[in-house]
């Protein structure tokens, strides 16, 4: 950045402008903090950031072949964290680049005055955040040898959330694969067809499993919603391809006898009912019937 009589410090021009690349700095920096809570410790489990850059990353990948879409959920994760990252940075540099470089002591052999600000200012920002410490460039103004420190903090920050994202959601995938391995288990036993000659209680009892297992699905999906791009490795582990078959389960267990079968049916149902709805609440927005719901799910994964 070339430097003139213009932008002398003190000048009411450079004060608004510094004003303003630090305040646009604050605010990219608290936008990308916002989203890390939103995403890994609000209820909702829904950063606007994170959920965006994701789908974007799914759809890009989606009509690629079988082996680079089941890449699209772990590489949906990595660009999100890229983006939170180039967020901090982009962030800090601006509040950084007004202070650039009567703010900081250059070391020997670097002259402040051939070098570029704007680059300096990315530079000490990316070394801040990842706690290099190279020592080359450092900030001198005592506030600024406040504030630095701080990014050091949000960079470990950003690298726990990041572990800490990777543990909580391959635990979610684990149950709604195993959900799945379930449900193909079940199907392959013709389950349906046998439902009315098993006895009642077992019969309730395998209806009462299928439903905790969804509802289960169900929580993770809302607190979890990237594993919604995770394609599965197989298709008798993928949710999307045998959920149809807790439908049909459903569905016999209404005609049953029993009464707890029937009861068990019930709580089958109003599993894949709040199932469906926050697939088509968050994903699919297809407002379709339960049954419709999942069917375009099937469809969107396969």
């Amino acid at each position: 950045m070339r430097r003139d009589a213009t932008s002398r410090p003190g000048t009411p021009g450079v004060h608004v402008t510094a004003v303003v690349a630090t305040t646009c700095g604050a605010v990219l920096v608290a936008a990308a903090l916002w989203d890390v809570f939103r995403t890994l410790l609000h209820p909702s489990g829904q950063g606007r950031i994170s959920t965006v850059t994701s789908e974007l990353v799914w759809r890009a990948l989606r009509r690629s072949g079988p082996r680079v879409r089941r890449l699209s959920g772990p590489a949906a994760m990595a660009v999100v964290t890229m983006v939170w990252a180039g967020l901090v940075i982009t962030g800090w540099a601006l509040v950084y680049l007004p202070q650039v470089p009567r703010g900081f002591s250059y070391s020997t052999g670097l002259e402040p005055a051939q070098r570029n600000d704007l680059l300096d200012a990315f530079y000490v920002s990316a070394v801040s955040l990842t706690t290099l410490g190279l020592g080359d460039v450092v900030p001198v103004e005592p506030w600024l040898r406040l504030v630095s420190p701080l990014e050091a903090v949000i960079g470990f920050v950003l690298l726990s959330a990041a572990v800490s994202w990777i543990l909580q959601v391959y635990p979610a995938l684990t149950r709604r694969r195993a959900l799945a391995l379930r449900l193909h288990a079940l199907r392959r036993a013709g389950t349906v067809s046998r439902l009315s000659t098993l006895e009642p209680a077992t019969a309730a009892r395998l209806l009462a499993e299928v439903a905790d297992r969804v509802d289960h699905v169900h929580v993770d999906f809302v607190q979890y919603a990237e594993t919604y791009y995770f394609a599965d490795p197989r298709e008798s582990a993928s949710l999307a391809s045998t959920v149809s078959y807790a439908v049909e389960l459903a569905d016999a267990a209404r005609d049953a006898r029993a009464a707890d079968v029937r009861h068990a049916g019930a709580l089958l149902e109003g599993a894949l009912t709040g199932l469906a709805e926050v697939l088509d609440g968050q994903y699919l927005h297809t407002r379709g019937t339960t049954e419709e719901v999942l069917a375009a799910y099937g469809r969107t994964q396969g």
